[in-house]
């Protein structure tokens, strides 16, 4: 009796011990954890519990804690309470969103509902017509297309040195020169005929020469006033002309540069995907087994079939696993990455080192799988469309593609970067030196003149001038002292 009590016990406590691990077990499994518990009241009145399959994307389904969330995570429950039934959700095996493997066999999301492992798939879920050939899928909730995904500085062009004529192209300022040349000259040629602004020719000057003119076309240019001022009418009417030309070019390229220099965008070499397969600096890829790889495959387009070739050639290594793996590669590397634009966007505003390149090609959607004859496909669409039309997908968008780097970009402007006012800079430079030399060269002329009517040496009276001009007593002094010895 004490021997079958004794076995009794060690058959109850192995078995207490076994559940404990098994329960301790199932906490640590991803995929039960993912799971939400069932709603008690759901199972009270008779709600259907569905199987989601999903893949861990961010921000779409991300791990926090023991459960699920994410923007899919929210459509979900939307529905689910719209639609009134229990899910269980479970994160795809293979980490694959769904391709024919080479047996013919479907991997990924798509595989586990051909193989009645899930009865839906809540995920960035690309519709194509392959998948729609097995499965069925319901009213897009999100669109989207295939964009570039970059890192700023392997994608920016160095900011040239003359940044500040961007505002204007060659043309206008060829044609802004030669404006300004011919209004300065027809000045000049005007002024000359006109009585009011020379009455005696012979004995008169007139001050307009074409020196004066053209002083005077750039202190319009400047807006400051500039002399000689006109008297003649017809020189006020050429004046009054060219001061509002003047008015209305400053103000075009002071809003051309403002924007130019407020949006902060530099002016990127790779804008389509034409440029991207003419450069030779960045690797490209896509995911694997992803409908963006399949898209350029079918695609007929030759830029289109150079892409897809060049990945196939190399898609070892430009292929990669997952979304989190190509991102993380473009910030590592010279690497750029082509996939869902949605999902690029993201991206670059929650790293402020990336951007997406403008062109967007290969319009999509992303859509809810169900098997083809599931009841559930028509009334998930139904309700999908009534998330639209309400807000609510607008609101879930807001909700997770918010980000820090976006409210910095809002709340402040960049610092403006020397290298696009470098050649402003430049050429005021250039100016103040031969404003310089200019004024050297008038003193040395007035020197040598000085010189040869004093019968000094010129390098005496120049040193004389710059130390008289530039208020230097002690020279000065030196000097008067040895020219009042010289005459005693």
């Amino acid at each position: 009796m004490d021997k079958s009590l004794h076995f009794t016990i060690c058959v109850v406590t192995t078995l207490l011990l076994l559940r404990e691990s098994s329960q301790a077990g199932e906490e640590n499994d991803p995929e039960v954890l993912a799971a939400p518990k069932p709603d008690p009241r759901g199972a009270a009145e008779g709600l259907p519990t569905l199987t989601v399959t999903t893949i861990l994307e961010d921000p779409y389904v991300m791990v926090r804690g023991a459960e699920l969330e994410g923007y899919c995570m929210d459509l979900l429950g939307a529905l689910a309470g719209m639609l009134r039934f229990q899910y269980r959700v479970k994160v795809v095996g293979d980490g694959q969103y769904g391709a024919v493997a080479a047996g013919g066999n479907w991997t990924g999301m798509i595989g586990e509902i051909l193989r009645r492992e899930a009865d839906i798939a809540v995920a960035p879920l690309t519709v194509t017509s392959a998948r729609e050939e097995v499965v069925s899928f319901t009213t897009p909730f999100l669109q989207t297309g295939i964009g570039i995904l970059l890192r700023k500085d392997t994608a920016s062009q160095d900011v040239s040195f003359f940044h500040f004529l961007s505002p204007f192209s060659k043309e206008t300022w060829t044609a802004l020169l030669f404006a300004y040349l011919l209004t300065c000259f027809c000045l000049f040629l005007v002024a000359r005929l006109s009585p009011c602004e020379w009455n005696e020719p012979k004995n008169e000057e007139n001050h307009f020469t074409f020196l004066n003119s053209l002083w005077f076309g750039a202190g319009a240019l400047a807006l400051q006033g500039a002399t000689p001022r006109p008297q003649a009418l017809s020189v006020r009417v050429i004046a009054v002309v060219w001061w509002l030309f003047t008015l209305a070019l400053l103000a075009a390229y002071i809003a051309n540069f403002t924007a130019l220099l407020s949006s902060g965008s530099e002016q990127l070499p790779i804008q389509t995907f034409e440029d991207l397969v003419k450069q030779r600096n960045l690797e490209f890829g896509t995911l694997e087994g992803s409908s963006t790889f399949y898209y350029f495959k079918n695609s007929k387009n030759p830029i289109h079939q150079m892409i897809y070739e060049y990945m196939e050639k190399r898609r070892e290594h430009v292929l990669v696993k997952t979304y989190q793996e190509a991102v993380q590669r473009v910030m590592d590397s010279n690497y750029a990455f082509i996939g869902e634009s949605i999902s690029q966007d993201l991206a670059a505003a929650r790293h402020c080192n990336l951007i997406r390149a403008p062109e967007v090609i290969g319009a999509r959607g992303f859509g809810i799988a169900t098997t083809q004859a599931s009841p559930w496909t028509k009334p998930l669409s139904i309700a999908v469309l009534k998330l639209r039309e309400s807000g609510d997908l607008d609101y879930l968008r807001n909700k997770w593609w918010e980000s820090s780097c976006l409210r910095r970009s809002r709340d402040r402007w960049g610092p403006l970067e020397p290298p696009a006012l470098g050649g402003l800079f430049l050429t005021l430079g250039i100016g103040l030196a031969l404003g310089v030399l200019a004024a050297l060269a008038e003193l040395s002329s007035s020197s040598r003149r000085a010189a040869a009517h004093a019968k000094k040496s010129c390098c005496s009276v120049f040193t004389e001038e710059i130390c008289t001009r530039l208020r230097i007593k002690g020279t000065a002094r030196q000097s008067q002292e040895t020219s009042g010895k010289a005459n005693a």
